[in-house]
């Protein structure tokens, strides 16, 4: 079995989640925030949800990065010899 999406974690979370709330500064197009205030949008859990989803996947670009050699080589060996269960294996 080739390794295709490594370092794919959406269901583990990449911070502590039970770590204290901090209040934080931003500046955002007032406009939009005019809307979103309009639509009782919850910027915080909004900010925290979409910086959640980003850490994740900058996080997971970087393990690959990382990995890339070591992902290369094991594709390489099973491209070469298998894996050791494909003798088991039944489908």
């Amino acid at each position: 079995m080739r390794i295709i999406n490594a370092g794919d974690m959406r269901m583990i979370p990449t911070f502590d989640t039970q770590a204290p709330k901090k209040p934080t500064n931003v500046s955002i197009n007032s406009d939009l925030l005019i809307k979103a205030k309009e639509l009782k949008i919850n910027l915080s859990a909004t900010l925290e949800t979409a910086l959640s989803e980003l850490v994740s996947a900058k996080q997971r670009d970087l393990w690959k990065c990382e990995n890339k050699a070591a992902i290369e080589a094991y594709n390489q060996l099973v491209e070469e010899h298998g894996t050791f269960s494909d003798d088991l294996r039944s489908f």
